[in-house]
């Protein structure tokens, strides 16, 4: 079993006002989806360093909570980090089996909380693009929305790559977070216009204070 890292307080200290603000934007997103249901999440920022792989981890745990059988797959290949989060092992994970090393069955790592699986990045390849471009990568996640009621994709951010812009034509909607004090207006607008000109639907945004 793995060893919890203590960003994840939806689990730690599920009484928290921090696990309830988790809770109210599940309930948000719960709401979004009522006229149109999704299945997948892109979970993005516009640059690095603003709590998206730590929303994302404690998304899925209050999802989870709630019965809603959740998968996260860590698609940032280059600054992975849900395999640390959940205190998982990384050995095997998307890029292995986008490069033909490992099978579906290998990918999928149960955590503490029932009802919540994550699939690590895997071992940084020489081409992280260029893999998340493939059509394998598309077929990666259509068969991983099969196993679950919720796909959570942690992707890069958005104005450093491009890998997100591709991952979210693969989503079904993408949330933004953003980080109190250090995000910029600039840096929002560029990365919701890069959003919508690809067509993805902005399911909202988070402002992160941590």
């Amino acid at each position: 079993m793995e060893k919890l890292k203590k960003k994840v307080i939806a689990e730690i200290d599920p009484g928290s006002p921090v696990a309830e603000a988790f809770r109210l934007i599940r309930a948000n997103l719960k709401f979004v989806s009522v006229d149109k249901p999704f299945k997948s999440v892109l979970i993005t920022s516009s640059s690095p360093m603003e709590g998206k792989s730590e929303t994302t981890a404690n998304l899925g745990v209050v999802m989870a909570q709630a019965g809603v059988r959740v998968i996260i797959a860590d698609c940032d290949l280059r600054m992975a980090e849900q395999h640390t989060i959940f205190g998982l092992g990384n050995d095997k994970g998307i890029t292995d089996y986008l490069t033909g090393e490992a099978n579906l069955n290998q990918l999928v790592n149960k955590t503490r909380t029932p009802n919540l699986n994550v699939v690590t990045a895997g071992k940084l390849p020489p081409n992280p693009s260029e893999l998340l471009q493939s059509e394998k990568a598309r077929e990666l996640l259509g068969r991983l929305m099969e196993m679950c009621d919720v796909l959570l994709i942690d992707s890069p951010p958005l104005l450093i790559r491009a890998d997100a812009v591709v991952l979210s034509s693969m989503a079904d909607g993408a949330l933004m977070i953003l980080r109190t004090g250090k995000t910029k207006i600039e840096a929002v607008q560029k990365a919701k216009d890069r959003l919508e000109k690809t067509g993805a639907r902005i399911l909202g945004v988070v402002m992160n204070d941590g």
